[in-house]
This record gives structure tokens, C-alpha cells and sequence, in this order.
């Protein structure tokens, strides 16, 4: 993902990184005009991140979808929602969002695949481009009502100028929610279709929904993100009553071990996202559970009191020592405690593990090079090639990468790295400058001076807009 690409996205990485990363994303909605973006900050984690495409990946194989061009991305939110959107123009994928709060606010892991089959239904049935042309006809409206607002005004007439632009929005709201009404209904039972192949209860799906219904009946004004998007009605949950009823898999529980899973990475979301001393009431030193421990791990680490965060920590990895997550905690403690020689053996623990986890590796590269130790450098410029390999467009990683060939010596790829960390985090002239620094040191014709020319030919127009 790229900053200003064509597709009107837009993505900025900031230079922190923890168990849970953020990630400031200004994506606009399905208009073109860049008065339209709307700020979201998104939140990567790898654990949370797989635990989703665990729920997501077998509802894709029998939509006939490719899961290696569905992303999932959480949205640091504590509404409860979730929202599908094409990625950038230059590539073929959608991005699936989910608010941090619909993960921490619903009851079962059953519930989320219900909501995630819900936006695949949109996916399969191609919604997300027939959205953007809906919502060019709902403006329609709008812009007829503005225009003749702002004639009425012109002439003197300004509170009727104004009544007749409001009149145009409701106008234009109104046809929008009647096609978004019609849409949600069609997603939800092919969404249905696809917990049925895959031998899953639609009762999740169902309960989320209806529970939104009956807020929205008990109030027309009701502002819930999850109504707002995804509109419902008696009649729609009606329907998916009866669909669920006549699923043979309507009662198939979650498994214990998915119940487990989920806990955890609730504990984990409330552990970072909520006050420390709100995650330490809701779960006291008397719960010995393994979600307990995470939790208060985590409030520690953010307290900061270091020593009961390793305690905690400890702990957890003693219970599970061959869960990456436990051993990625522990190091970035240390790292916390600026004591980053002590964080590398726990961040490796984490990548031996889990070797095919681009994030783990790129913190366990980040500690490296935190050391300070010439002989890091090496090992930390391999862990961010692997990375970088998986998720070209880290601009955290790019920037390590930038250490660590200044710290090998090797200054003409220290500044392609730098390059395409500022291309990526959408600072188009900076990205000029040191992509055409790196191509004059570069051997020409090079794969790498290759890529500093195609840098320079997208940024150097777009810095001089």
C-alpha cells in the first residue's frame, strides 16, 4: 500500500512499535474528491491478525475467493463495525476492517465470523463497486438541492437557502440507505450460504444483527457505526432467522479451543486499549486464568511496572512455551526497559516459532539494531529482507533497513531504503531526493537502480502537485 496512489488512499506509519502496532490510515469512503478522507488509525498485530483469518480464510475458499488478496486490518475503534474496501488501484486486493471494539464488545468467536461473513457476502457479490456508482446517484440530489441552496441565499433568502440544501441531503440519504437496505439483505444470506458450506451456525451472524435492530427500532436517531453501515430491519432479521433455522449446523458450538483463543486476544485488545486500572478490576490478581495473565502483563508493561509485566509475562511463557506471542512480549519489554541485548533472545524465541510472521521479524530486527552491536547488523538487515519480502510497503521496516546498511557501510541502499520508507508514508519530494541519491551511487542498470528510477518517475510528479 502506497501514500497518494491513484485510488485516492492514503497510509502513514508512524515510528512506534509494540506487541500491537499503529498505524495512522486516511481512506476515503467511495467518493474521488480528497475533501472526502476520513482519518482511521489501524492497529496490526500478528496474533489478532491470524486468529481473523482463521475465522475468515475457509468462509473465502468456499466463496471462491484468493484469501492471498483479502487483507484483514483492525481499525482502533470501539464501536462495533466492520467495513470491506478495495486497495490501492495498482493492485487486485480488498481490504477487510474491524473495529477494535466489535472484537472486544462481542461474546463468541461465532459472532465475528457471522460479521466477517457478512462482508464477504459484500465482496463475492461485487457491492463494493456497485457502492461508489450508488453513491454517485444519491448525490445527485444533493447537488441540486445545494445549488438552488445557494441560489436562495444569493438572492437574501438564507434560511430557506439553507432548508432546501438539508432537504437535498435527506433526499440523497434516503435513496442511499434504500439501496444500501437491499444490499445488506443480499449479503447476509449469501454470507448465510457460506457458514453453510462450511458447516458453521449462522446464529452469530444473526444475533449481532438483531441485536442492532432492536437498537435502531428503539431509536430512528440511533448513531451506532454497525446500524449506520449496515442498516437493518425486522424484515431483513426475519429472513435470516429462517435461513439460520434451517441450517443443520444452526447449534454447532464454538470449539473450546477457539472460545480459549478468543479470550485471549480480548484479554490482549482490553490489556492495551483500555485504562490500566480498568484492565487491573476486570481482571484481579485472584484470576489465575491464562487470559488474566496476559492482560495484566500487558497493564503492567503499560503502567509501567516492568518487573510485574516480566513477572506476569513469565508466567505465561512457563504455560506455553512454544506460543511466539508470550516470547514477542518479553522481548519488547526488554526493549522497553532499554535493555534490547536482553530482548533479541525472546524476539528470536518468537521468529523461530513463527518464521513466516513478517512483523515478528521486523521487531526482532528492530532490537538488533538497538544494541548497537556492529556484528546485529547483518543478522537484523536479513530479518527485515525476509520481511520486507512479505509486506514491501512497512515503512517501519524500510526505516530499519535504512540502519542498518548505513551501519554496514553501504550508504547507496541506505538511502533507497530511505526512499521507500518516505514513498510509502506518502512524502513524495523527500522520497525524490534520496531516490536520486541512491541511483547516482547505484551500478547502472542494477535491479536497485532500476527501482530508485521508478521511485523518481511516481514521486517527482506527485512532489511538485
Amino acid at each position: 500500500m502506497t501514500i497518494c496512489n491513484p485510488s485516492g488512499r492514503e497510509i502513514r506509519t508512524t515510528i512506534w512499535r509494540a506487541a500491537l502496532l499503529y498505524v495512522s490510515f486516511a481512506a476515503l469512503g467511495t467518493g474521488v474528491e480528497p475533501a472526502a478522507a476520513q482519518a482511521i488509525d489501524l492497529v496490526r498485530d500478528t496474533e489478532i491478525e491470524r486468529v481473523l483469518h482463521g475465522y475468515e480464510d475457509p468462509i473465502l475458499n468456499v466463496a471462491g475467493l484468493d484469501s492471498h488478496i483479502i487483507r484483514i486490518y483492525m481499525v482502533s475503534d470501539p464501536s462495533i463495525n466492520a467495513f470491506a474496501m478495495h486497495g490501492p488501484a495498482a493492485s487486485e486486493t480488498t481490504d477487510i476492517f474491524v473495529n477494535t471494539g466489535l472484537l472486544m464488545q462481542l461474546k463468541t468467536p461465532n459472532e465475528v465470523t457471522g460479521v466477517l461473513a457478512h462482508e464477504t457476502g459484500h465482496i463475492a457479490g461485487g457491492d463494493l463497486t456497485r457502492d461508489t456508482k450508488a453513491m454517485a446517484k444519491a448525490s445527485i440530489p444533493m447537488l441540486i438541492g445545494m445549488a438552488a441552496g445557494v441560489a436562495a441565499m444569493i438572492a437574501g433568502a438564507g434560511d430557506a437557502g439553507m432548508a432546501i440544501m438539508g432537504i437535498g441531503a435527506q433526499a440523497a440519504q434516503s435513496q442511499f440507505l434504500s439501496f444500501s437496505r437491499s444490499q445488506e439483505a443480499t449479503a447476509d444470506q449469501r454470507g448465510q450460504k457460506f457458514l453453510l458450506a462450511t458447516h458453521q451456525s449462522g446464529r452469530g451472524m444473526l444475533d449481532v444483527f438483531e441485536r442492532m435492530a432492536d437498537e435502531e427500532a428503539m431509536s430512528a436517531r440511533y448513531n451506532a457505526p454497525l446500524i449506520s453501515d449496515h442498516p437493518a430491519d425486522r424484515e431483513r432479521i426475519d429472513l435470516m432467522e429462517r435461513e439460520v433455522e434451517a441450517s443443520p449446523y444452526r447449534d454447532v458450538p464454538d470449539s473450546p479451543e477457539a472460545v480459549h483463543e478468543f479470550h485471549m486476544i480480548q484479554a490482549k485488545l482490553t490489556g492495551f486499549l483500555d485504562p490500566v486500572d480498568m484492565v487491573l478490576s476486570h481482571y484481579p490478581a485472584s484470576d489465575t486464568s491464562e487470559e488474566a495473565h496476559y492482560a495484566r502483563a500487558i497493564a503492567y508493561f503499560r503502567q509501567p511496572d516492568m518487573q510485574k509485566a516480566l513477572d506476569e509475562t513469565n508466567t505465561l511463557v512457563k504455560l506455553e512455551p512454544k506460543n511466539p506471542y508470550f516470547w514477542e512480549l518479553l522481548g519488547q519489554i526488554y526493549v522497553e526497559m532499554s535493555q534490547p541485548e536482553k530482548g533479541v533472545g525472546p524476539y528470536q524465541r518468537s521468529v523461530d516459532i513463527l518464521p513466516n510472521a513478517p512483523l515478528l521479524r521486523v521487531s526482532l530486527a528492530a532490537a538488533q539494531l538497538a544494541t548497537e552491536m556492529s556484528p546485529m547488523a547483518k543478522p537484523a538487515l536479513e530479518n527485515l529482507k525476509v520481511a520486507l519480502r512479505q509486506e514491501n510497503d512497512d515503512s517501519f521496516a524500510w526505516f530499519e533497513a535504512a540502519q542498518a546498511y548505513s551501519e554496514l557501510g553501504n550508504q547507496p541502499m541506505a538511502d533507497l531504503s530511505t526512499a521507500e520508507r518516505y514513498y510509502n508514508v506518502g512524502a513524495m519530494k523527500t522520497a525524490a531526493h534520496f531516490a536520486n541519491e541512491a541511483q547516482r551511487k547505484l551500478p547502472k542498470g542494477s535491479t536497485d537502480w532500476q527501482r530508485a528510477g521508478d521511485i523518481m518517475l511516481v514521486a517527482g510528479p506527485e512532489a511538485n502537485k
